[in-house]
């Protein structure tokens, strides 16, 4: 939008996104966490609904349709907003009044968190490898991994499309591992798991970056709170 009367100052702006209060937005502005459209905001600027905010690099969102869910997916559902073998989808499982798209993927024999969004921006930071948000996974494998498995997956594993990050891993029980890593790449885990000699039996994705949720049963979603959405985007930006 364009034009004098669409603008409105800065802490106005701010305050009605819930970000913070008028007095507390000027403040930040004061201290130059603020900008627009990646020029460091002065008290007195005014911005519009076209105008990209951020403050400390993470973006305000003001757009109202925005929507973020969270879902606990089961397995034997596919991670796609569509199949062409009409296999159930994750789009299936949360409203379908705003369309949305699955970041990321878990395949179909894998369970747990996925963030279901139309947030693209926010799409792009947790997917991109160059942001590497961490992941979060809990997989029971075929026997016991000995130590030196264990730090194969630390150090980093060779695959056929090249030698993954090193990976945070540890052993709760005999057979159960717990994997943190911050690549993206397609059935990673049990490829890693496979190249130590021990196949996935069952994988659980438990957290997506600072997002988890114990309590949301297989099949379960819920919105993301504000809170929640900064965090996410926060996570992006420190990574």
């Amino acid at each position: 939008m364009s034009g004098e009367e669409s603008r409105e100052r800065l802490q106005k702006v701010l305050a009605r996104s819930g970000v913070a209060s008028r007095r507390v937005s000027e403040d930040w502005i004061k201290a130059g966490r603020v900008t627009i459209n990646g020029e460091v905001a002065t008290l007195g600027d005014k911005a519009g609904e076209s105008d990209r905010i951020e403050l400390d690099g993470i973006p305000v969102l003001r757009d109202p349709d925005l929507v973020h869910y969270l879902l606990n997916k089961p397995r034997d559902v596919v991670s796609t907003a569509q199949d062409p073998e009409g296999r159930a989808t994750v789009v299936d499982l949360v409203p379908t009044d705003t369309r949305v798209f699955p970041v990321g993927r878990l395949d179909v024999d894998s369970e747990g968190l996925i963030i279901l969004t139309n947030d693209g921006d926010l799409t792009q930071r947790l997917t991109h490898p160059s942001f590497g948000v961490s992941k979060e996974y809990l997989t029971h494998v075929e026997g016991v991994p000995s130590r030196a498995a264990l730090r194969q997956l630390r150090d980093g594993i060779e695959l056929e499309d090249g030698l993954t990050a090193p990976a945070e891993v540890s052993m709760p029980q005999d057979g159960a591992l717990r994997l943190v890593i911050h690549e993206g790449r397609n059935r990673q885990v049990r490829r890693m798991c496979a190249a130590i000699g021990h196949p996935v039996l069952r994988l659980v994705r438990v957290r997506i970056g600072p997002i988890t949720d114990p309590s949301l049963a297989a099949g379960e979603w819920r919105n993301l709170t504000r809170d929640e959405v900064y965090s996410l985007y926060e996570a992006s930006t420190n990574s």
